[in-house]
């Protein structure tokens, strides 16, 4: 019976949890609707809710962005918006702030995790999955020795909350693995290892 019972389990719990994640983000989505007139909601023009509708308005609108964007007119109309907002004291800030990480992380040329790395954290004795991010960079480097590397640290299953360290270079091990395969190990917290030809290399 427990055998069977431990079978059912690993069958259902990757459903559920799937299943719950996807449901948060759809209902976030569907927080779009609130932007269109009450009387285009599915509600109101077929007589009943229809979920996702959000999702897939909020995916449209995303899509119409870019397409537009991606034009020469568009980037105009991005460079203005972008002037305009450099003149809100406040809003410049936050918004060029923003800006900088989002360009990092989702641009299709953007270095967020570069390479995957092993480093010792919390302590010595022990050793953890990073990811390389570049290099201490304005007056930090006035104040640090040596070659220094900067690395991000993901928490384990959540990847998306962690640590900014800056290690000497000497001290970080790069590794024959894709940054997909390593986020793979540290989400699955070791469960699911990378394919065994992976090696490890340590840096001269």
């Amino acid at each position: 019976m427990k055998r069977y019972f431990i079978t059912g389990l690993l069958i259902w719990v990757p459903l559920v949890i799937t299943g719950w994640v996807l449901s948060m983000i759809v209902s976030t989505l569907d927080q779009s609707l609130r932007l269109m007139p009450a009387s285009v909601h599915p509600e109101n023009l077929v007589g009943f809710p229809i979920p996702g509708a959000g999702a897939v308005l909020t995916l449209a609108m995303i899509l119409l962005t870019g397409l537009l964007a991606a034009n020469f007119i568009g980037q105009k109309l991005v460079v203005w918006w972008e002037m305009l907002l450099a003149r809100i004291p406040v809003v410049n800030s936050v918004y060029n702030s923003v800006k900088q990480v989002s360009d990092t992380l989702f641009s299709p040329n953007g270095n967020a995790f570069r390479k995957a790395v092993l480093v010792r954290y919390p302590h010595q004795n022990s050793w953890t999955i990073a990811f390389l991010t570049g290099q201490p960079g304005g007056d930090v480097i006035n104040h640090l020795d040596g070659d220094y590397v900067s690395v991000y640290v993901p928490t384990t299953p959540n990847p998306t909350s962690g640590f900014f360290l800056m290690m000497p270079a000497k001290d970080v091990v790069e590794l024959e693995m894709t940054v997909d395969e390593a986020l793979k190990y540290i989400i699955s917290m070791g469960v699911v290892a990378p394919p065994p030809h992976a090696r490890i290399t340590t840096n001269t």
